[in-house]
């Protein structure tokens, strides 16, 4: 049985063995209302074709995993009501009871690799949430990037994140955290932080040929690259500090858990900011599509 349909775009590169990016769809259905929602998914489609790349965006439409929508199926997710946000434990049931499912970066990497694409492009990884030593709240991300094949471009984790403990996590599990053209690990919402990156690349080239490298050697698991958000759009981390607290004590003061945590606080900070973070959050997904692109095609260029 097959598991997934190729929207006829897709199909299109695959068959001619074209570079494929994959994009996730929880930023369509959970990240910003109608119409931004849309429009968003647009433009970063729109970004990776400018960038020589087919977009192949990933969602669960009536229990149908599809790689790549149509302009239609962007429209019907974008306007749905109760979509599910699954992970790699939702994604399965999703599919089996006929649901319309969102995929978060653990999701889209499972279904990127069934469909043979390498690199996904998202705005930034889930990861250890902060109090995790007391909740044991840690993402699906970092295990997946440990099991799965997938090059995720990021601008690091989410600014909300216990960025320190999401990091020993990546490294106890192998993770190769890569910083596009820096040598700080990339905040989110800030182009710096005071974290040092494990690794450093300058160039898709270089990027693309560590994946090649990764699967020749018989590695499991993925790579992050983690691509600072650009100057111009950043907010800057002694600004962003004490809203994440704020937001955070808050959640905690509501008893917010689980997967209801990240959005309270995206939220949250949405308000806090004045709708900066939303802007800056467009502007780094727009960012690490074009280098996502860039990689995918020197990818599909190695012999």
């Amino acid at each position: 049985m097959t598991l997934y349909t190729l929207s006829p775009e897709v199909a299109a590169a695959k068959s001619a063995g074209t570079a494929i990016v994959a994009l996730e769809s929880t930023i369509i259905t959970h990240g910003m209302p109608y119409p931004q929602n849309i429009e968003v998914a647009r433009e970063v489609e729109a970004k990776v074709r400018e960038n020589g790349a087919t977009p192949a965006t990933i969602a669960v439409l009536n229990g149908r995993l599809h790689i790549g929508l149509t302009d239609a199926q962007l429209e019907d997710l974008a306007t749905a009501k109760d979509v599910m946000k699954v992970s790699r434990a939702d994604l399965p049931v999703c599919m089996a009871t006929g649901r319309m499912g969102a995929t978060t970066v653990a999701a889209t990497m499972i279904a990127a690799h069934l469909a043979g694409i390498s690199v996904f492009a998202t705005g930034g990884i889930g990861g250890v949430h902060k109090g995790a030593e007391l909740n044991f709240d840690v993402s699906a991300d970092l295990l997946e990037l440990a099991a799965t094949p997938v090059t995720v471009v990021a601008a690091g984790a989410k600014a909300i994140l216990d960025i320190p403990k999401t990091l020993e996590v990546l490294e106890t599990h192998g993770v190769p955290v890569i910083a596009f053209g820096q040598d700080s690990f990339p905040a989110f919402w800030s182009a710096q932080s005071d974290l040092a990156a494990p690794l450093r690349l300058d160039s898709a080239k270089h990027i693309a040929a560590s994946h090649v490298m990764r699967q020749d050697m018989g590695l499991p698991g993925g790579q992050l690259i983690a691509n600072p958000i650009p100057e111009n759009a950043e907010i800057p981390a002694q600004e962003l500090a004490p809203i994440i607290a704020q937001a955070t004590a808050e959640a905690a003061a509501q008893g917010i858990s689980g997967k209801a945590v990240t959005p309270f606080l995206l939220g949250r900070i949405f308000e806090l900011t004045g709708g900066k973070s939303l802007q800056a959050n467009i502007a780094l997904v727009l960012n690490n599509a074009t280098l996502a692109a860039k990689i995918a095609t020197n990818i599909a260029a190695q012999p």
